[in-house]
């Protein structure tokens, strides 16, 4: 089975958009990092995927897991 791609929200023309992993267009766009991540993690918890925030500077922030991790963490 193959891994779903992950949603990346990430600097967009002055604000924030998402881009699906391996796309070129965005989606979801929002003046605010906070509200273009509310839209990420909605999109990835419905497509059971990953949702990484990007820092302005493009490294990655966070990242969150909403699918069928191979290898959950103990504990």
């Amino acid at each position: 089975m193959s891994r779903k791609p992950a949603i990346h929200t990430v600097p967009h023309d002055g604000g924030w958009a998402n881009r699906t992993e391996g796309a070129s267009r965005v989606f979801g766009a929002a003046p605010t990092k906070a509200e273009a991540e509310q839209i990420g993690r909605d999109s990835a918890r419905a497509r059971q995927t990953e949702q990484m925030s990007h820092r302005r500077d493009g490294t990655i922030g966070e990242r969150r897991s909403y699918g069928n991790d191979p290898s959950p963490p103990k504990g």
